[in-house]
Formats: structure tokens, sequence, C-alpha cells
């Protein structure tokens, strides 16, 4: 007898209809053919065994299944539940008339318990594009995969339950989810607030400038002075996530497998903090079988590497084209996959071996030349990628105190997605810019040329402060952001130089 049902094989973020088939004939012979991995070949004594102790009778039967497309690589355990409802219903115990319009993904623990799996939203995403009416997956994915209206979809805890659904039994109900409510019901909980920290005025200002421009920061200071408190503070005051933005960050944590159990859509933008040790591949994803690394699970949200130094060069290296195009394409023998990187960076570092150099108060061991060689580990063209870096002073114990609560994350916001807004405006006719940060160089010379008496004062800091080249276009993009939150037009002097305080390390005269 010939069987045919469907599943899906995800590759990225993009999911691909798996048709199934089995053919049974006399003997005791089991072969899947269709590229499958290690994973997907070791299935059969999984779903078996789960055949036998949901109370079915092992079929006496050879079996060839055949997993199309066969050029397409099979990998991970979502094709359990498929093979035992084709193994059932070759032997003619359940009906086959709903496979037309059904797929089903899900793994099968030994007694016939169905398994979470990744990928569930790319999945659901792709079979209403090609028409099915039904989608069965195990039931702690039912939440993420509901979120695509016009698609029927159930959660199943048990192999059984599923046999008797396609056999006409109504043991199963479709899940329903109010996306937008559930969206909007979950925006605005932070744990972490703004008005927690005291004192750093002028670091909190660098951050509202960041939030307001989607600009990279790097946060120099010796440790101790609150560099990594600040920085996870920063999603609050970042504008709320958009549907469409939650939607494709959700379906990137569905396929790392890290969406929490129940979570329909990720609300909040993402905050990942990787070690300083972790390893290039890690960083921007790939490995034998891939996995999406922090910078795309950071996608729409804040990557902050602490202690930044302390990375490997090649992983540092690594960051500078997903920076840049806020797309990463990761090629393999076995694969080729592109995945969006839209992300803030933050970083934070000492600025010396020690941490005490230009410390107001702590003697700094180092001597300018270990100075210079610590912050060289971070590269020219790296740097080039970051928009403000600021010093951050730790602040006496006494002014810490009576320092009254600052402003609180809401407040910030508020200003920022006003000058959000207009900056969406402003790029509403120029394709993939969205923010000032995305700039290239022509659009900075039509949108962010200061006046003459601000093109006079950049000239001046250019020359007296010999700052770098490369710092010019950076004083351009955060002075227009600095304009923009002060409701201004026109880039002033007022706006470029407190852009050129922004960019410490391009000073000539840093670490000697």
């Amino acid at each position: 007898m010939l069987v045919h049902l469907f599943s899906a094989a995800v590759n990225g973020l993009v999911a691909t209809v798996v048709e199934i088939e089995l053919n049974s004939f006399p003997g005791d012979k089991i072969t899947i053919s269709g590229l499958p991995d290690a994973a997907v070949r070791e299935s059969y004594s999984r779903v078996m065994s789960a055949i036998i102790n949901s109370g079915y009778k092992k079929p006496a039967m050879s079996m060839i299944i055949n997993m199309a497309p066969a050029n397409l690589r099979k990998e991970g355990t979502g094709y359990d539940l498929p093979f035992a409802i084709a193994i059932l219903a070759c032997a003619k115990m359940i009906q086959t008339t709903l496979f037309k319009k059904t797929l089903l993904v899900g793994e099968l623990g030994l007694d016939g318990t169905l398994r979470p799996v990744r990928g569930c939203l790319p999945v659901a995403i792709e079979a209403r594009k090609q028409g099915f009416e039904t989608l069965i997956v195990p039931a702690e994915n039912v939440r993420e995969a509901a979120v695509v209206d016009r698609l029927q979809v159930y959660g199943a805890h048990h192999l059984a339950e599923v046999v008797d659904f396609l056999n006409g039994k109504p043991c199963l109900q479709p899940t329903e989810v109010d996306t937008r409510a559930e969206f909007y019901a979950n925006q605005e909980k932070y744990d972490a607030d703004f008005s927690e920290v005291r004192g750093q005025e002028n670091v909190k200002r660098a951050f509202e400038v960041a939030a307001a421009g989607g600009h990279n920061l790097l946060l120099v200071g010796s440790p101790g002075c609150g560099k990594s408190m600040m920085a996870k503070r920063l999603p609050s005051i970042l504008p709320p996530l958009t549907l469409a933005e939650s939607l494709e960050t959700t379906q990137i944590h569905s396929v790392a497998g890290i969406l929490p159990s129940g979570v329909s859509l990720i609300a909040k933008r993402p905050f990942r903090s990787p070690h300083h040790t972790i390893s290039d591949v890690a960083l921007i994803g790939g490995g034998t079988t891939f996995q999406p690394g922090e910078i795309s699970l950071a996608h729409n949200g804040v990557l902050f590497l602490d202690e930044l130094p302390e990375f490997s060069r090649a992983a540092l290296e690594t960051l500078r084209q997903p920076l840049e195009d806020r797309v990463i394409t990761i090629s393999r023998a076995k694969y080729n996959i592109q995945l969006p990187c839209s992300v803030m960076l933050v970083a934070a570092m000492n600025p010396c071996p020690c941490g005490y150099y230009n410390h107001p108060t702590h003697r700094c061991d180092c001597n300018p030349g270990q100075v210079q060689r610590y912050l060289s580990k971070i590269s020219g063209p790296l740097l080039d990628r970051i928009d403000l870096q600021c010093e951050v002073v730790p602040v006496p114990f006494k002014d810490l105190s009576e320092a009254p609560t600052g402003e609180s994350s809401a407040t910030i916001r508020q200003r920022v997605i006003r000058a959000r807004e207009v900056q969406t405006r402003r790029f509403k006719d120029v394709p993939n810019v969205h923010c000032n940060a995305q700039m290239s160089s022509k659009l900075v010379h039509i949108f962010a040329e200061p006046d003459a008496e601000g093109a006079r004062i950049l000239d001046m800091a250019m020359t007296r402060l010999d700052l770098s080249a490369r710092a010019y276009e950076k004083i351009l993009k955060v002075a227009r952001t600095i304009a923009d939150l002060d409701g201004s037009e026109p880039i002033t002097r007022q706006h470029i130089s407190e852009a050129v305080g922004y960019r410490n390390l391009d000073r000539s005269s840093w670490g000697e």
C-alpha cells in the first residue's frame, strides 16, 4: 500500500513542505531515503516503540519511506509524527481522507508523547502559503504556530490523540490566539528602568541619543562605574516593536528552539549579552547543524558585548559585515542561509589593562604603551561602525547617595519615539533606511549638513582634537539625531559640539 502525507523542513527562516511517501510490501525491512540525517534515520526505532506503547499493533511488513524533494537535506526529529501516522495508515488503522490538506510535525517519545520541535512558526507560515487547512504540532508549540491566521492549528500531547483526530473523533480543538491583543498586552513590561540609575546624566544622554538614532555605542570606563547596569536598561527606552518586527524576531527564536513555552509572540526587544569566550560561530551562527548566532538572536534589539577587548579577534572581525549590511549570509558545505541581524551594538570596556586610566581618584599602573596595545585590540574597521564613544566616570559615593531619582524609561522613551517618527518621515522614500544610523555617505550630505556656524565648529574640532577622518560622518549622523531630539531641522553648533564629545577614542591624545 502507498501512503502520501506532508511535513516540513526548516532552512534558516524558510520552511519547505516535504512530501512523505511510504510504500509497504511483504518482509521485515525498513529503508528511509531523501537525504535524511542521523536523527531522521534513528527515528524508526522511536516511532515503532511509540506505536506499540500507544496500544497499536506493530505492522509486520517491509517499508520504504521517501522524503521529497529528495535533494533537500532533512534534519531533526520533527518527522517522527508523520512517520508514525504513515505507518499506521499503511496498516489501515487510520483514514487518509484528511491527509491532502494536513501537515504534521512533532517528535515522539518512546511512550507516544509528543515533544516540542524547532521552527513551528516558519512551518505554519509556509503551510498557509501552500494552501494547507490543518497543522498538527506538539502542544508546547501550538501557541507560536497559532499566530498564523487562516490556518487551523491543533496541539496534541500524545500520538493516540492525533490518530483519533484523523479518524474523525473530535478529541482536539483548534487553538486560536488573539495576536494583536497578546502582543500589545506584553509590550510595556520591563524589569529594569533608567530611574534606578543615579547620576551619570551625560552617559544617560548618550544612551538616549543612541536609541533615538539607532546608533551603536561604546562605553569606556573603570570597573564598577555602571556600564553594564545602564546597558541592560537600553531596551526600555527603545521604540516598541512593531507587529512585523515581532513576527520576524519570533521566527528566529522559534528556529533556535529558545522560544519560551506558551509564548506566541516576542513583544519586547531582545537583549543578548554573550560571554567574551564565545566563538565566532556562536556569535554569527552556523555549525554542523545550523543554529542562529547571537547577532541574529538580537535582531531588532540590542547585542551587548561586555569586556570588548577580551573577545577573540576572529569573533569581533566577523561582526563587521553584518553590522554594515544588517543581514548575515552563512555559507557552509551543507547549507547556505541568510538571516536578518539589524541590531544596536552596545559594547563596554575598561580603558586600560588595570582598568583605571583617566580615573579621578585611583592611580593607573599602566604605561602609555600598554594602554595603546590594549585599545588596539579593537580594530579600526570595527570602531568605524560605532557612532558614539562615551567615557564613563565613576560617581563619588556622596554624590551617588544624594543624587535625585532620575527620569523614568517611559519619559525618555517618549522623546526617542518622537525622534524616530521624524526619521520615518524623512526616509519614507528611501528603501532600507529607517533611522539616522543607517544613512549612507550620500544621504549624510543630503540630510545632515550643518549650518555655517556648525560647519565652522566641526572644522575647528577636527583640527584641534586631531580627529580621524572616519569620525567626520559619524559626528554628522549623531548631530542629526541630536537635532531631531531637539525638534530642530537645521544642525546647529550646539548639536555638532555635543556630537564631537562622543568621539573620545578618535582623539590622537587618548592613551598617551
